[in-house]
């Protein structure tokens, strides 16, 4: 989980911070030392760091602070205010041309960092924006990427151009532009191609483009696993080429995220978007507020009701009123948990949605049903009735044992799964999970991973 281990030793601090009545400044310069080696080990940039601790302590040790009712909690806040300077902010969005004209997004990144992947995520981000993107294959290097850049095309169900490996990157360029004019294509996305490390043809290749063809935006595409590494690349990208906007892929997987905190601070450039898994829908907004609140373990609710929001968008809308009427009487069935269980794994699945939530990332992963579990209690339910699902209550031992049979688990696993699932319906009713807020099945959808995500295990 991003910035898992970070998070958890700023959350060290500040526990020992707010349980001081009153701070002293060698307090506050004991608990900034622990902040500091915490974004250390973060890879954190050690000059970004250096000035993100020397601002802290300037406002920190101020008059109002130490003599103020909570100077633990207003500790807390300065950091949390300098947090969101240092990663820019202010949300940063990709430019486009005015009016009918075509704008031209150049990708850019070493080999391995996401690139293509990245660029049909962004088609498929400007698609449901109005936008009529083209997504064009500059590598000529590397004919999987090609096919790879072909595929995605079609699953974002986007246009596609591509010339093979016998056109050079520009003329590829060329062409592409004039095939977005002739068919209404207000957006060119060039996949560059990409290197092992940073070499002169490839930094020779992107220049050449940006002479020939009129790049609008050049967005780069670093890998946020790299750490350090990731703001070294960027630096240099930016220097040789000229970048506009970064774009951090595999932020999912990076435990430390000493990326997403340097590179703003580091380059100048704003940090657009971020990957958060290999799906093609896996990329976010890039908010520095929500981003900071992520890591102080504060939360981030306001990504996953936007989340919750767009993946009920796409919920069939008979479907929806059928389920909302059933919510407003105070029902909740085994229909209503395989939708639950559907907006999760839309929104990342339980662990993501549980990170998101103020205090949620204390809970450990063991406590959390695993996937195996979580489709075992599925194929229970899809072996019920459509009768059954609407109504828990026709459970008999006949028909417990059919649904055994038919879901290939053991009698005494379904007699389990009933009796909790009987269980969470009292706590869905005492959470407040009957009523429909004004995002959809999201307070549903919520109530589940609060049930999923307590001091045992549901299932």
């Amino acid at each position: 989980m991003a910035f898992e281990s970070l998070s958890d030793k700023l959350q060290n601090v500040f526990k020992k911070l707010r349980g001081k009545g009153r701070l002293t400044e060698e307090d506050v310069k004991i608990a900034l030392k622990e902040v500091k080696m915490a974004l250390l080990e973060a890879d954190v940039s050690f000059k970004v760091v250096k000035q993100f601790i020397a601002a802290v302590q300037e406002r920190a040790v101020g008059e109002d602070v130490m003599n103020g009712l909570n100077p633990g909690q207003m500790v807390i806040k300065i950091v949390n205010e300098e947090m969101i300077s240092l990663m820019g902010s202010e949300t940063t969005e990709i430019q486009f041309k005015p009016g009918k004209e075509i704008t031209v997004i150049m990708m850019a990144g070493l080999q391995g960092a996401g690139k293509t992947t990245t660029a049909a995520k962004i088609a498929g981000k400007l698609k449901s924006r109005g936008k009529f993107p083209l997504l064009v294959a500059c590598d000529i290097y590397r004919p999987a990427a090609i096919e790879q850049l072909r595929v995605n095309a079609q699953k974002q169900v986007v246009d596609f151009y591509e010339e093979g490996t016998n056109v050079s990157p520009v003329d590829i360029a060329k062409h592409a532009i004039d095939y977005a004019s002739k068919n209404n294509k207000n957006v060119v996305i060039l996949d560059t191609a990409g290197r092992l490390q940073i070499d002169e043809d490839m930094m020779n290749e992107l220049i050449n483009i940006k002479k020939e063809v009129d790049v609008f935006q050049t967005i780069l595409v670093v890998d946020a696993m790299t750490g350090q590494e990731a703001v070294n690349v960027a630096s240099e990208f930016n220097e040789k080429v000229g970048v506009d906007g970064i774009i951090l892929s595999k932020l999912d997987g990076d435990t430390r995220g000493g990326a997403a905190l340097s590179t703003r601070a580091v380059t100048g450039k704003p940090i657009l978007y971020v990957g958060m898994g290999e799906k093609l829908s896996d990329l976010e907004q890039f908010y520095p507020d929500r981003m900071a609140n992520r890591i102080l373990g504060m939360g981030d609710v306001l990504t996953l009701i936007d989340k919750a929001v767009e993946a009920n968008q796409e919920m069939d809308i008979a479907a929806e009123a059928d389920m909302a009427a059933r919510l407003k009487k105070g029902k909740f069935d085994f229909e209503m948990y395989l939708e639950s269980m559907k907006q999760m794994r839309k929104l990342g699945g339980l662990g993501s949605i549980l990170s998101m939530l103020p205090g949620g990332n204390k809970i450990s992963s063991d406590q959390l049903p695993d996937e195996k579990e979580l489709a075992r209690m599925e194929a229970i339910v899809l072996s019920m009735t459509p009768e059954e699902r609407r109504n828990p209550k026709l459970m008999s031992p006949s028909r417990k044992k059919r649904i055994a049979d038919g879901s290939g688990n053991d009698i005494a696993v379904v007699n389990r799964f009933i009796k909790n699932f009987e269980q969470s319906q009292k706590v869905m009713k005492q959470l407040g999970g009957m009523k429909k807020g004004k995002h959809g099945g999201f307070g549903n959808m919520m109530n589940m991973g609060r049930m999923l995500g307590g001091n045992n295990k549901f299932f």
